[in-house]
């Protein structure tokens, strides 16, 4: 019988989630992997937990070191997010010769280069499959699963509080405030949604995932960006009116050594399986060769959800030695310097335009004259009667359109006194 013991650090949902797992499913992990998972010491700032655990004097501590020092836990489990001191813990852990569990994709996005690197050094293994996506294992499916293959494109819905909250305002018709609520009162949402809603938290996902499927190493803030503040029910309505649904997207696309990459709000087709995924769950489409397209999906957000995760790293580092340890952290580590990465200016989409424009004749072709003279040309144009007012919105839809000159002729038209609000521009996906 193997025996790992385990030092976890951040005992809070997710850290709680793995005890109960671990305690659970011990006779499974005894039976299938002839392994014990032992948990040695749980360490925690707030010593509170202790008795609401109901865990042992013997087996509680408020100081890391006493997990980092002793000699005889063999992996750590940093459950305490954030990028210090976990990145100091991660190192520390790798330098006494312990295996590292995190679910911080935070650290990883930021500091892998170096934590991986210290890994290979130290002939130890860094598991992170919690870190996207939660239970959903797209870490294993991309580092071994799919190891054969190369990856054309990646579509992620990979933050739950953001996807919960367009669901929720496209299927109970509540305002974005109300949804927030909603998630958070769920515990779906952070007492702080920025990173989640104004989209870095996927940007930070996507990072790892590129980073494993095609070999490029990225900073976060080379990620173009955007969050889901600014859609309103109008155009939610309006998309459905067309047979779209508009989801919060992170994307790769390899083509040519070019590599794009965008985390935004997207409209897709509403028959796209993307398109159903609601809620807090996730799920990450992938367009691989030889194997085709693939739809990974499941709960990406919860307690069971992410030590889920967890606990499959586990399962991981105790049916693998230490020579495939190096050789993962070896792939891991490498970077393909040939793949250019491209700015949001050059990238070509599809967009829906939203515009509020004075009802009289004459304002379509000044509007379409200015597009023309951009090089967008339109696919589709649909305006929408309203009751006595002299103002009407205005939906139309383009061709592929160069990013930098959509943003030239929306500055364009906007100036345009027969134009009474901001233009609205989303991008468009046909998948």
């Amino acid at each position: 019988m193997n025996k790992i013991n385990i030092g976890l650090i951040g005992c809070g949902t997710v850290g709680a989630g793995v005890i109960k797992i671990l305690k659970n499913q011990n006779k499974l992990f005894s039976k299938k992997f002839q392994t014990e998972f032992k948990i040695k010491k749980v360490c925690d700032k707030n010593s509170a937990i202790a008795k609401r655990m109901k865990l042992s004097k013997s087996l509680f501590t408020t100081k890391i070191d006493d997990i980092l020092n002793d000699k005889n836990i063999d992996v750590v489990i940093e459950l305490i997010g954030g990028t210090h001191p976990a990145k100091e813990i991660v190192l520390q852990a790798l330098r006494s010769k312990k295996h590292v569990i995190t679910a911080n994709k935070a650290v990883i996005a930021k500091y892998g280069s170096e934590l991986f690197k210290e890994a290979l050094k130290q002939k130890k293994n860094i598991y992170f499959e919690s870190s996207v996506g939660a239970g959903v294992p797209i870490i294993n499916a991309i580092t071994e699963g799919l190891a054969g293959n190369t990856f054309k494109s990646l579509y992620g819905i990979i933050n739950g509080t953001s996807n919960f909250i367009l669901s929720e305002m496209t299927h109970s018709l509540c305002t974005f405030a109300d949804a927030l609520s909603k998630a958070q009162k769920n515990g779906y949402a952070e007492s702080n949604p920025t990173l989640d809603v104004n989209g870095m938290d996927a940007a930070h996902k996507l990072s790892i995932l590129v980073r494993l499927a095609v070999d490029k190493i990225i900073d976060v803030k080379n990620i173009h960006v955007e969050g889901i503040t600014q859609i309103s029910h109008d155009d939610i309505k309006y998309a459905k009116d067309l047979g779209l649904v508009i989801k919060p997207l992170a994307i790769a696309k390899t083509a040519n050594n070019n590599l794009e990459l965008r985390v935004h709000p997207t409209l897709i087709d509403e028959d796209h399986p993307l398109a159903s995924v609601n809620g807090v769950f996730n799920a990450i489409f992938l367009e691989t060769d030889p194997m085709g397209d693939i739809l990974l999906y499941g709960q990406g957000a919860g307690q069971l959800a992410a030590a889920s995760g967890v606990v499959s790293d586990l399962v991981n580092l105790a049916t693998k030695g230490e020579n495939i340890a190096c050789a993962r952290m070896k792939n891991i580590a490498y970077e393909d310097r040939s793949i250019k990465l491209k700015q949001i200016d050059q990238i070509e989409t599809k967009f829906y335009i939203r515009l509020l424009v004075t009802d009289k004749p004459g304002v379509l072709s000044k509007i379409s004259g200015i597009l023309g003279k951009h090089d967008i040309s339109i696919d589709s144009v649909n305006q929408k009667k309203q009751k006595k007012t002299s103002s009407v919105p205005l939906v139309m839809l383009t061709h592929l359109a160069k990013e930098k000159k959509l943003r030239i002729a929306l500055e364009e038209i906007a100036k345009l006194s027969l134009v009474k609000s901001k233009p609205v521009a989303i991008r468009m996906e046909n998948l």
